[in-house]
């Protein structure tokens, strides 16, 4: 077994760096209900937002927390998940020297945040059956490489890695391994979120955008170690969530039961539809999904993809990407939307 060392991977300037310290920082043990503020140069009429927000959101971060049996200390929240993956990048890969491994058909900001970091994106496919090939992966390793991503369930295939994969890689990489889980809730395997305390390297990224409805409000979360959380925070914008962000993001996690209900439509809806796939004549593969979203093969993908905008239904064709010519992905809508697609499908020929 690898053993990991953060100290190993954390960039030079990155150890050194004292972080910005905001003006909301300073009095944090504080009861702040009754202070005058006359610190920050903010406009002192209230309306709501015209304070700065919290710069360590914990509000946020102690619903989470409490939900997912973690410590506080062990969650970072961005701006969005590309934000988080961002920040992951500028901490850990040195640009122009560091490479990142990504497993392709995937999420495509991995390769495009390694481009904008100047870091090389050494790229291994998935095998066949959309799994990752971890031989060919730990071969792709060298001393430069300081992260792999895995997206489980995976976008646009809709299928979550094995866990013999997972704890293989965690178990032989000394750098970061990050596990994009933005699909987790409409799945029926465990979080990894339960390993955050058994391997040091394991870093997981879940977004408020898909099961909590929250896509407008751009919220994206890390879980992992103390220490990598640590060296997150050195680095992040001081107020890179803001106040409405944060108030929206507290009303919806406290509606947990409504939350549920809709993530049981999604999973139901989708089980709706891969039934009526299979009697569409021009589909040739529907591929197993855990995710809000299915991925088919059909006869010519640009072609049925014109058909269904003709019709004002707009879905994702897939075709450019490795391993899915010919696919389109169909993500899973309301119960009248679904209808008017499963129609539409119906009608083609």
């Amino acid at each position: 077994m690898s053993t990991f060392d953060i100290n190993t991977i954390t960039r030079e300037n990155v150890k050194t760096l004292k972080p910005y310290s905001s003006a909301r920082d300073e009095f944090e043990d504080f009861d702040t209900a009754q202070m005058i503020f006359l610190d920050a140069n903010e406009n002192p009429f209230q309306n709501g937002v015209n304070r700065y927000p919290d710069p360590q959101q914990n509000a946020v971060k102690a619903i989470l927390a409490k939900n997912n049996m973690v410590k506080s200390s062990q969650i970072l929240l961005g701006n969005g998940s590309d934000e988080v993956l961002d920040l992951l990048f500028r901490a850990f890969c040195e640009p122009k020297v560091d490479n990142i491994i990504s497993l392709p058909p995937t999420y495509g900001m991995y390769g495009v945040l390694a481009n904008i970091n100047a870091v090389e994106n050494r790229e291994v496919l998935l095998s066949t059956d959309f799994q990752p090939q971890v031989e060919k992966i730990l071969d792709a390793v060298n001393e430069n490489t300081k992260i792999i991503f895995l997206c489980s369930p995976n976008n646009p295939t809709g299928n979550s890695f094995s866990d013999e994969s997972v704890v293989e890689l965690l178990q032989n990489f000394k750098g970061l391994v990050v596990i994009d889980e933005a699909y987790i809730d409409f799945s029926e395997k465990e979080s990894w979120l339960t390993e955050i305390d058994t391997y040091p390297n394991l870093v997981i990224t879940q977004t408020l955008s898909k099961a909590y409805g929250l896509a407008g409000i751009r919220l994206g979360v890390c879980y992992a170690s103390e220490a990598v959380i640590s060296v997150l925070n050195k680095i992040k914008p001081p107020y890179n969530v803001n106040e409405l962000t944060q108030q929206r993001a507290i009303e919806r996690l406290k509606d947990s039961d409504k939350i549920k209900q809709e993530i049981a439509s999604i999973v139901e809806q989708r089980e709706e539809l891969l039934k009526v796939l299979l009697e569409v004549s021009f589909v040739e593969k529907i591929y197993p999904t855990e995710a809000n979203f299915v991925l088919v093969k059909v006869d010519d993908a640009t072609k049925r993809y014109d058909e269904l905008i003709a019709k004002g239904i707009v879905i994702r064709n897939r075709t450019t990407q490795p391993l899915c010519e010919n696919c389109l992905r169909f993500t899973i809508g309301i119960p009248e939307e679904n209808a008017t697609l499963i129609k539409e499908l119906k009608l083609l020929k």
